[in-house]
């Protein structure tokens, strides 16, 4: 008799990433074994993967082990991050690490910690010579950031939700973007594997747990069931676009440059707005603006420099960069 169907289906999620992982990756040493990690909260999706990491990873010849982070935002974190590892150990991944981190306030709470748990991840895929390191984020997140793209108003990449492979060199994979958080829970339950539920998923502080509880049930009550699945599909579609844009982008930037290099604001008002605001943000980017501080609204300033020149000053971007028009000429620059 066969594993339960959950089981089943998330053990062939992970053996597919695993098959992806091993032929991107350069032919290893004779003898050598790749190491995979999972970053593990005890969450339900998370020891879910993790369970179908220790399973399949050995048929493959990969070695397997988890990483959890410790964000210190509630009492007995360090409790709960060591029996995290006694669970990690358990499944029989090796090596298996806490890692303790300082949130700090940059973006809001979610944000914030958000990026010290990546920071730390991309730490320890460092120190360990890590392959990939997998996440558990499953359809149901990737639906909940959409929405929560489409309420920020930032344009057809937020909608595109998260990527299956992310991160320098493709590290992060999500194998579960196409299962539902049901199915992992699931597989938990049969498996026998305890899970951790965080009560911040259910706290109403928090925009995404506000969206999970409220706005996505009232949403599939006034639309019909169906809204997760159509969202998902809704990120990939937006993720296929987008990508075709930032490739034209790419290759249309040097064309609207002079031969000092300076963007020529009649070449860009000749591009399509999409692709021409691709070019500008690149632009801010490269000249200091942080990626995560420029949003949208940022962006449709500059660009009225091109399409709505009323000799109107300099715009003030994130970064203390500062973008206008000079003669004909786009200059973004540190101010």
């Amino acid at each position: 008799m066969g594993p339960h169907p959950a089981v089943a289906a998330i053990r062939l999620a992970v053996r597919r990433v695993l098959h992806d992982i091993l032929s991107a990756r350069p032919q290893p040493p004779t003898g050598a074994q790749p190491l995979v990690l999972v970053a593990c909260s005890g969450g339900a999706d998370s020891m879910a993967l993790a369970s179908a990491l220790a399973f399949e990873a050995p048929k493959l010849g990969i070695r397997a082990g988890g990483i959890t982070v410790d964000h210190g935002l509630q009492p007995g974190s360090d409790t709960r991050a060591e029996d995290v590892l006694l669970r990690l150990t358990a499944l029989g991944l090796d090596p298996v690490e806490s890692v303790a981190v300082q949130v700090g306030r940059s973006g809001g709470p979610e944000a914030a910690a958000r990026d010290a748990r990546y920071a730390a991840l991309d730490a320890a895929a460092e120190r360990h010579g890590a392959a990939a390191v997998l996440l558990g984020h499953t359809r149901d997140d990737q639906a909940e950031t959409v929405l929560l793209g489409l309420a920020r108003g930032s344009g057809i990449r937020s909608l595109s939700g998260m990527a299956a492979v992310s991160g320098s060199g493709g590290r992060y994979r999500r194998p579960f973007l196409q299962l539902d958080r049901q199915t992992a829970r699931k597989a938990c339950l049969v498996q026998h594997l305890p899970v951790w539920d965080d009560p911040h998923n259910t706290d109403p502080a928090y925009t995404r747990s506000r969206l999970r509880h409220e706005g996505l049930p009232a949403l599939e009550k006034a639309l019909g069931k169906g809204v997760v699945e159509a969202l998902a599909r809704t990120a990939q579609l937006s993720r296929d676009d987008a990508d075709a844009l930032d490739t034209w982008a790419q290759q249309a930037a040097d064309s609207v440059r002079d031969a000092a290099g300076l963007l020529e604001c009649a070449k860009l008002y000749a591009l399509p707005p999409a692709v021409r605001r691709r070019i500008l943000r690149r632009a801010a980017i490269e000249a200091g603006a942080p990626a995560g501080a420029l949003f949208a609204r940022h962006i449709e300033e500059v660009d009225r420099l091109i399409t709505g020149w009323r000799g109107q000053g300099e715009i003030n971007l994130p970064g203390k960069v500062v973008a206008q028009r000079q003669g004909g000429r786009l200059v973004i620059r540190q101010g």
